[in-house]
């Protein structure tokens, strides 16, 4: 039985997770936000490390050094749902994991999200640059990041898919404000939608001519964020150092 440490523990991530964990064979070691300890006995984040089996961090990406500092400090595995990182949080993870850390990173924990993920992978592995990729997000009107966290995931997903990172594909701004033009060949548009208390629903739309694939998921609530995120805790105690993702907790 694994003792999970929550990082952002005053959150919606982390009470849902502290609200689930017992139930699915877990303890909770104590959880500490940004004032201290919400529950347990541990002040901060490196003391809370050295009290439990793997961290879960739902927190902020400012307080992300500090956290994986602390899971340095005393090599006990940490699980990261943090979003909104940018490329300089995930180049300290990947120091943080090459340097001996066992840490698994996914903008999404639901399991769900991730099998999607797989499956807009292996969809754009085998359709041609004729079919044009759109990713269509909504959240409830306090999510601040836009496009979502998981809208990139499943972008990278289709990229790969493609044989690419990504990044040169991604189109963020082509319509509006002066930026109207042409879809380019081969690229992935976003749209993110934001209002009400929507927990998260997303689609990828795969469009040629006189067909059309929707592949989408929808999160009714935050528990099954908590659900996945409590599993790839279970899954990453006593894991060995290295860079991991739910992928691997599915077994993908």
């Amino acid at each position: 039985m694994a003792a999970i440490g929550i990082l952002g523990a005053q959150g919606r991530m982390g009470q849902a997770i502290a609200a689930i964990a017992p139930t699915m064979g877990a303890t909770l070691a104590g959880g500490v936000d940004l004032g201290g300890a919400v529950f347990g006995e541990h002040g901060d984040a490196a003391t809370l490390a050295a009290q439990c089996d793997v961290l879960v961090d739902f927190s902020s990406p400012v307080a992300l050094a500090g956290h994986l500092a602390a899971a340095s400090a005393t090599g006990v595995p940490i699980v990261i749902g943090t979003t909104g990182l940018q490329p300089e949080h995930h180049a300290l993870i990947d120091e943080a994991a090459a340097a001996g850390l066992a840490v698994l990173q996914s903008a999404n924990t639901s399991l769900g999200v991730n099998l999607l993920a797989h499956l807009v992978r292996e969809a754009t592995a085998r359709l041609g640059p004729d079919w044009d990729i759109e990713i269509v997000e909504m959240h409830h009107r306090h999510k601040v990041d836009a496009p979502s966290g998981t809208a990139l995931l499943l972008g990278e997903a289709a990229a790969a898919g493609r044989g690419s990172d990504g990044v040169t594909l991604n189109r963020f701004d082509r319509i509006g404000h002066g930026n109207d033009r042409p879809r380019e060949e081969g690229t992935i548009g976003y749209a993110s939608l934001r209002g009400g208390s929507v927990a998260g629903d997303h689609m990828v739309v795969l469009a040629s001519d006189n067909e059309r694939i929707e592949l989408g998921h929808r999160a009714e609530n935050r528990t099954i964020f908590a659900r996945g995120a409590v599993k790839a805790c279970l899954w990453m105690a006593g894991r060995a150092p290295g860079r991991y993702s739910m992928n691997d907790v599915l077994g993908l």
